[in-house]
């Protein structure tokens, strides 16, 4: 007899050739949380705004999308008769169907802790997060808080309130990481170039500023900044071992030369008790190591200064800093500074900045306008109930005369509400008189 295999033992076969590893994966649903502070100053001037009206914050970002915090001071439902102030967490961007948890604080200024809190994250739902469908979709409560005890509680403090936001976007994903993983630890390259700054081991080129002298690496130098190769390799500087500056200050210097070698800012604290000092926006550290950095053509540097000074900008500050912006070639914080100031116009306008920027600037107010257009036609195709305009009181200027709207034409032959600009860049606020604030 012939010996061919069996039939049963080439199945057997074919089911241990088939055999493989079992797999395996994990869905992980959890939050992703995001906070913002809003502070509301000047609560008392905001009443009566009229119920359904409210304060926006800035817009921020959890979870991928924009969320805004709204302040109701006369309430939003009309059948309160303003009895209640309402806050609601805002969809500020894009989505459909955004499954979230929020909580809202309203923070008790007296330092006892006694907060207001509106949970959803320390209670279990009983139909799990909140939807919002869509785009403006909100959460919150029309009846907050009962507005004639709010303004005689420890919530109010010099007639400013804070509200704390947390916004948590339930995400679910695969988790298909590794069972084991090996960490790789920062970049210490900062830390090593920097203790050959300090230790001026190898160092070749000596900066005199004002008398103090800094020991530098000209290849450092140079690799870093264009104008420092070919200062030192190609100009006049070249063949010098002694080089004087005269046009920067020796902590500015320092600032600047901690940077090259760390790729970092100094501390911060530094920056801070610079601004906080100084009488003028242009004597702060921030603003002198934007100046240099402008020098030296540094454009990290020069966006780390431009985000710092971000952080000052007020109705006060925001001219001189758009100044400055301007002066040293900072687009970012320009196009923030243009934005913010057409947002506040009147009481920009109203500022000693803005006599500064009329006198020193010129052409940035017309850069200005434009903005102010830009923002009107933003508004109007987002379909928004209050744009720039809004800001002289929906016709009345803030002293509550009548304004009359004048048009002016733009280059592309369209026309944009022109309103108060013309007078007010004159310095009158509509009716012959000055518009700046006296004390």
């Amino acid at each position: 007899m012939s010996n061919l295999p069996s039939p049963n033992n080439n199945n057997n076969n074919n089911n241990n050739n088939s055999l493989t590893s079992p797999t395996s994966s994990r869905s992980v649903t959890e939050t992703v949380n995001g906070s913002h502070k809003f502070v509301i100053q000047g609560y008392s001037l905001a009443k009566g705004m009229g119920v359904g009206k409210h304060i926006a914050s800035e817009n921020f970002t959890v979870g991928g999308y924009q969320w805004a915090i709204y302040f109701y001071p006369d309430g939003k439902n009309p059948e309160d008769n303003s009895t209640y102030v309402s806050v609601f967490i805002a969809l500020a961007s894009e989505g459909t169907d955004v499954r979230a948890l929020f909580e809202l604080t309203l923070v008790d200024q007296s330092g006892k802790g006694k907060h207001k809190v509106h949970s959803h994250f320390d209670r279990s739902l009983e139909s799990g997060p909140y939807t919002l469908k869509y785009r403006g979709s909100m959460w919150g409560y029309k009846r907050f808080f009962r507005r004639a005890m709010l303004e005689t509680s420890d919530f109010l403090k010099d007639d400013c309130l804070k509200i704390n936001c947390t916004v948590g976007v339930v995400v679910s994903a695969i988790d298909c990481s590794r069972l084991h993983s090996i960490q790789v630890p920062e970049s210490d390259i900062g830390a090593h170039f920097g203790m050959l700054f300090e230790n001026e081991e190898g160092s070749d080129v000596i900066f005199d500023v004002s008398g103090e002298k800094f020991h530098a690496h000209k290849l450092v130098l140079a690799a870093r900044s264009s104008i420092f190769e070919a200062e030192l390799f190609d100009g006049i500087e070249n063949d010098n071992h002694e080089i004087v500056v005269k046009d920067m200050e020796p902590k500015v210097f320092k600032a600047l030369l901690h940077f090259i070698y760390r790729d970092t800012l100094i501390e911060e604290e530094l920056f801070a008790s610079s601004s906080s000092c100084m009488p003028s926006v242009f004597d702060t550290l921030a603003a002198k190591l934007l100046a240099a950095a402008d020098k030296y053509e540094l454009a990290r540097l020069r966006l780390m200064c431009e985000s710092l000074l971000c952080k000052d900008i007020s109705v006060n500050s925001v001219a001189k800093i758009l100044a400055l912006a301007e002066r040293y070639h900072a687009m970012d914080l320009k196009a923030v500074c243009l934005k913010f100031a057409a947002e506040n116009l009147v009481a920009v306008m109203r500022s000693d900045g803005f006599e500064y920027l009329k006198e020193n600037c010129p052409l940035l107010q017309s850069e200005l306008l434009k903005t102010v257009a830009g923002c009107e036609e933003e508004f109007s195709g987002e379909g928004k109930s209050r744009s720039v305009w809004a800001q002289f009181s929906d016709g009345d200027d803030t002293n509550g005369r009548s304004v009359r709207q004048q048009t002016w034409e733009c280059s592309n032959g369209g026309e944009r509400s022109r309103s108060l600009w013309v007078q007010l860049s004159d310095g009158g606020d509509g009716s012959g008189r000055s518009a700046r604030q006296h004390p």
